[in-house]
């Protein structure tokens, strides 16, 4: 009976459905460099309400699982195209809510949100209802405290878009119903949290409160099974998102000790990485668009972006073998580009860097194989027979795989983009690991908010035809002063983007973590006061003290 199930005893009942609001606290938006223009919003099923004092499971081979503190809303008269002035009173109460998601799920689900934040006790809401009357939405605090440290604290005054707001809006698409329930955002503060760790969620309302939402994290014993389904992925960009910050993530990776994590985890039941060939790419049937004459714009009339659900089209050549295990990209993930650029040149081989092109959003990383597009310059015959339909760059767009990073030649020219947020999205969407064009980008910030790292010669607002005429996929290319073979492994941060023969992959990227375990000792004795003399580079006596402690 519904009445009697622990998971609606806040609410009296099993609400018809739960509605989330993406992004909508200035602070959080600040926090991931973007603030939405209005609101937008994913469903939630009510299998995953909790009552306060549930446990969450964050599942066996998965990392991220983060809290995000809400203010959540009970609707109370059904609510269909009402204004944002007559909104509030169609909210019975409030409380407090905490929109748990787990981001090693979250590029499989492409933007809804359905696995993700859809696990039973995602959604834990309580402990007490606040009557809507009597509270000004406009001056609600929500807090919330992971092991009794407060993380979050901000109120309905930094909202973006305000509550009432909220309400009109979803009603203008479908009817708010009595017992609907809306989550409203999180502020900044949101991060991961790991099995024992307890999360407290509180709103008030001047001398009025919710009391405390209490959620407990707990291990799973059940993993995901790929003859099922897809399995979790992550990324550098969903853990930068799920932790907050680089620096978060920098500061959890630091504390993890010997083959067991601080977090009670194996490395080997870590989540793939989501460039890992493991991982299952969709296939389908070869498709082909009409060609029509070029547009004034320089963009043929059917050369509509490619829907994000797509079919695999045809390349112009076999799709490279994947030469990048997944062990030796968990190598190549802690290892920074300076640091392999270092034993490449010890093993002369100098001219391997794509010069002049830096990260779209700062902090991108990436690890990855080549796959490559060419661009030849801009000439109008040729536009016209090889630029419109499905040409070579949407081919590459199209035919990109899981881990595999686009690397576009565009001959350093930065007058017209190579290409744009569509594009973006659909890398994105098919598990691309990053892409690299020694060209212009246009709708730049659009493109850094997909989320896929993005390494350009910087942004530029023309269309591709002004500059350029994509011709052919899956060949070597010249990006940013070197030569990039497809199945080349490619790795990507703030320094810049370097390619990696690949059958020097293991021994570069060992050689380089050994290096950099003496660079952070030797750092350490600097920070602790020794001259660099001798030491950098370490002489005979040095190199035994280093040995010495190294193997105690």
């Amino acid at each position: 009976m519904t009445d009697t199930d622990p998971r609606f005893a806040a609410l009296g009942a099993r609400p018809g459905k739960i509605v989330a609001v993406h992004l909508s606290y200035a602070s959080r938006a600040d926090q991931r460099g973007r603030r939405p223009a209005a609101p937008s919003y994913f469903f939630k099923p009510s299998s995953s309400l909790a009552a306060s004092g549930s446990e969450i499971v964050r599942p066996a081979g998965t990392e991220l699982l983060a809290f995000e503190g809400e203010i959540a809303l009970v609707i109370g008269e059904p609510a269909r195209w009402v204004t944002p002035d007559a909104a509030w009173s169609h909210v019975a109460s409030i409380t407090a809510a905490n929109d748990f998601g787990l981001y090693d799920l979250r590029a499989n689900d492409k933007g809804s949100n359905v696995r993700s934040k859809g696990g039973d006790g995602y959604t834990p809401l309580g402990p007490a209802l606040l009557d809507a009357r009597a509270v000004d939405p406009a001056n609600l605090r929500l807090r919330t405290w992971v092991d009794g440290d407060l993380v979050q604290d901000d109120t309905t005054a930094g909202l973006i878009f305000s509550l009432a707001q909220i309400v009109a809006d979803l009603s203008q698409h479908f009817t708010l119903e009595t017992g609907d329930v809306v989550l409203t955002g999180t502020p900044a503060g949101s991060s991961v949290v790991t099995p024992g760790q307890t999360v407290e969620v509180q709103v008030d309302a001047g001398d009025l409160s919710t009391g405390r939402l209490r959620t407990t994290v707990v291990q799973g014993e059940r993993a995901f099974d790929a003859a099922i389904g897809s399995l979790p992925a992550v990324d550098d960009t969903q853990r930068t998102e799920a932790w907050g910050s680089a620096e978060a993530v920098a500061a959890a990776a630091a504390t993890r000790t010997g083959d067991v994590t601080e977090t009670g985890q194996n490395p080997a039941d870590r989540p793939v990485p989501v460039a890992s060939p493991v991982l299952a790419t969709d296939a389908g049937a070869p498709h082909t668009a009409p060609t029509t004459d070029v547009t004034e714009t320089g963009q043929n009339p059917a050369d509509h972006p490619v829907p994000v659900a797509s079919p695999v089209l045809v390349t112009d050549a076999e799709t490279p073998a994947s030469t990048l295990s997944p062990a030796l990209r968990a190598k190549l993930e802690r290892i920074p580009v300076a640091a392999l650029s270092g034993q490449l040149r010890k093993r002369g081989l100098n001219d391997v860097t794509i010069d002049g092109v830096r990260p779209l959003t700062p902090g991108s990383r990436f690890v990855g194989t080549a796959r490559t597009l060419r661009f030849v310059p801009h000439r109008e015959d040729l536009f016209a027979t090889h630029g419109g339909g499905q040409n070579a760059q949407k081919r590459a767009f199209d035919a990109v795989g899981e881990g595999e990073v686009i690397v576009i030649e565009a001959r350093g020219e930065t007058g017209s983009g190579t290409l744009g947020d569509i594009l973006a999205i659909r890398a994105h969407a098919r598990g691309a690991a990053a892409i690299v064009t020694d060209g212009g980008v246009r709708d730049a910030e659009a493109v850094a908010a997909v989320g896929i790292p993005v390494f350009t010669a910087g942004p530029h607002p023309a269309v591709l035809g002004r500059r350029h005429v994509p011709w052919q996929t899956d060949v070597a290319v010249g990006c940013g002063g070197t030569t990039v073979e497809p199945g080349d492994i490619l790795v990507g941060d703030g320094d810049g983007v370097i390619v990696i023969p690949p059958a020097l992959a293991d021994e570069v990227a060992d050689a380089a973590l050994a290096q950099e375990e003496e660079d952070a000792w030797i750092a350490g004795q600097v920070a602790s006061g020794h001259p660099i003399e001798g030491l950098f580079p370490m002489n005979a006596e040095w190199r035994a003290r280093f040995d010495s402690e190294r193997n105690a």
